[in-house]
């Protein structure tokens, strides 16, 4: 039965601290934007660059 008085006052602290983390989230505007992380996926964010010269090339220009 003592152990009682241990483990109220430990979970009464982990619901605060779940309700602080959760009121910063929605200050923080953490929930804003539900749908873009969702649809990322589909698209590719990662387009191949186009071929440039290398750096030899650029510091030593061909000679005419």
């Amino acid at each position: 039965m003592s152990v009682i008085y241990v483990l109220i006052p430990i979970a009464i602290l982990f619901v605060i601290i779940g309700l602080a983390v959760f009121f910063w989230a929605v200050r923080t505007k953490q929930f804003e934007d539900l749908d873009k992380e969702g649809f990322s996926i589909l698209f590719d964010d990662n387009k191949p660059q186009p071929h440039s010269a290398s750096s030899e090339d650029k510091k030593h220009p061909p000679k005419q």
